[in-house]
């Protein structure tokens, strides 16, 4: 009786470690999935501003933001994670990855060494962008300066420092959907909302996330806790917008000046850095569809002492 014990418990627990395995096994893109494809550097740069790529990644406390040498901490409930050199420095930038590492990368998640990158880094909702977005996006990184120095490691208590056990979350929100455009709606809602959901990434921030930090569906965009935990991040649906025109919010993207003469704070100053510097009609598209966004009651916000 108990030799059949033991040997149900190793066959379960191998079975377990399998699921374990194939379940948490980082995703990759081979270079035999992308094509051929001639890259638009004028796109590539639109995309960059797009996806907010300097505000995280250029060196802290320089003004050149074509300097991607990372260092940034972003604190958060799980710890404190530091972002990553991303110029095409040969050892210490990404100068030596191909095009479907970048893609792996910035779509599954998942690092030129084959582990997972930590949400952090928002390809949730970068894994809707376009690919030949992306393969743009990488070609107008190469040809920006060279970043010497080292990223430190993340600073995260266990489990959270357990990367394999990602997999698992990935499994839970990271569905490889891209975005199908609605053809009932006008190109300029289409083109928002592809810009809104994938590259900038909106919800990334707005949305009030559960216990395991992955989005709350039903509240996308209704704001909540800043993730590095100080302040709070606004609701930008009609809940919280109705007032707001379109040019309103087209206004804000560009300046960062809000309607009642106000200006945005936080990390949105450096957003709208990123958002000012893309075509007007990008932004109009953005307004378009953050105006379309129906009323969604969030989580309500400390009481102001």
């Amino acid at each position: 009786m108990l030799r059949t014990l033991v040997v149900l418990i190793v066959v379960l627990a191998a079975i377990g470690l399998a699921a374990f395995a194939y379940l948490t096994t980082p995703a990759m893109v081979p270079a035999s999935a992308l094509g051929l494809h001639t890259p638009d550097l004028a796109n590539g740069k639109t995309v960059f501003h797009a996806g907010g790529c300097a505000s995280c990644h250029a060196t802290p406390r320089q003004d050149d933001k074509t300097r991607l040498g990372g260092g940034l901490a972003l604190k958060s409930p799980f710890g404190t994670f530091y972002v990553p050199n991303i110029s095409p420095h040969p050892t210490d930038g990404i100068g030596t990855w191909t095009e479907a590492d970048f893609v792996t990368a910035v779509t599954k998640g998942t690092s030129q060494l084959g582990e997972h990158y930590y949400p952090a880094f928002p390809y949730t909702s970068y894994q809707r962008a376009k690919i030949g977005d992306v393969r743009d996006m990488f070609a107008h990184l190469k040809t920006l300066p060279p970043v010497q120095g080292r990223v430190r490691d993340h600073d995260l208590p266990f489990p959270f420092n357990i990367r394999r056990g990602l997999g698992l979350w990935k499994w839970l929100y990271l569905d490889g959907k891209t975005i199908t455009p609605d053809p009932s709606k006008p190109e300029a809602w289409n083109r928002g909302a592809y810009l809104v959901n994938a590259l900038v990434h909106c919800a990334e921030c707005h949305s009030p996330r559960d216990f395991i930090g992955g989005i709350i569906e039903g509240q996308r965009f209704a704001g909540g806790p800043s993730p590095d935990g100080q302040g709070w991040v606004p609701n930008i649906t009609q809940k919280a917008l109705a007032k707001w025109s379109e040019k309103d919010i087209a206004y804000l993207l560009e300046t960062g000046d809000l309607p009642d003469g106000d200006s945005v704070g936080g990390d949105m100053v450096a957003v709208v850095r990123s958002t000012a510097q893309l075509p007007a009609a990008d932004r109009a598209a953005m307004a378009t569809y953050i105006k379309s966004l129906p009323p969604v009651d969030g989580p309500l916000p400390p009481s102001k002492k």
